[in-house]
């Protein structure tokens, strides 16, 4: 699938509204993960109304809210905006609290479009790989990143991953699930 001028536009929106943005608790850009999300869905064969969505998929939660996703809208389509939507469980800040926004987010995810699934799945394996990794790296200090701790971001990322596995089945919900699966259970954030 060839990429046009519209993602090389994205590319650039994105890059200019996360430039000051670094990955929890560490100096990465943003944009990394952005990226990274990216090359997931055109790997897994997504269309570019995927891939640029998957640039922009944290854009309103983030960094603007409504307004921001009205500006997708305009500068990038109703797909990419719907599949932005659908990748969102805040529009505002500070964010409503934890436990029931992913509640919230979790109880919808089933009844979405394969297109916002696969972004959505391809953001989930990246965030998870992050986690896994970094706890690799320091331990149980990671948990503390997290406004769910310990406890509260492992239930929430096995749940992911059970859905993912009925609404999104394959390799890609199996990777969800093996990441997963190397999380600690169990216990709070030190």
């Amino acid at each position: 699938m060839p990429l046009s001028t519209k993602f090389d536009a994205a590319l650039t929106y994105a890059s200019e509204l996360h430039r000051t943005q670094v990955r929890k608790g560490s100096n990465i850009p943003y944009v990394g993960h952005l990226l990274s999300v990216c090359s997931r869905v055109i790997a897994e064969g997504g269309t570019e109304v995927q891939s640029i969505a998957a640039l922009l998929h944290d854009a309103a939660e983030d960094q603007g809210g409504l307004e921001r996703l009205a500006d997708i809208r305009r500068k990038f389509g109703e797909e990419v905006a719907a599949i932005v939507a659908d990748c969102t469980d805040s529009y505002v800040e500070p964010k409503p609290e934890w436990r029931p926004r992913k509640e919230a987010y979790l109880a919808a995810l089933r009844n979405k479009p394969k297109a916002s699934l696969l972004v959505s799945l391809c953001d989930k394996v990246d965030n998870a790989e992050a986690i896994l990794r970094d706890y690799g790296e320091i331990g149980d200090a990671v948990w503390a990143r997290f406004t769910g701790g310990r406890e509260g971001t492992g239930w929430y990322y096995r749940t992911l991953a059970s859905i993912f596995q009925t609404a999104y089945p394959g390799r890609l919900a199996d990777t969800l699930s093996r990441v997963v699966s190397g999380f600690p259970t169990g216990g709070r954030a030190t």
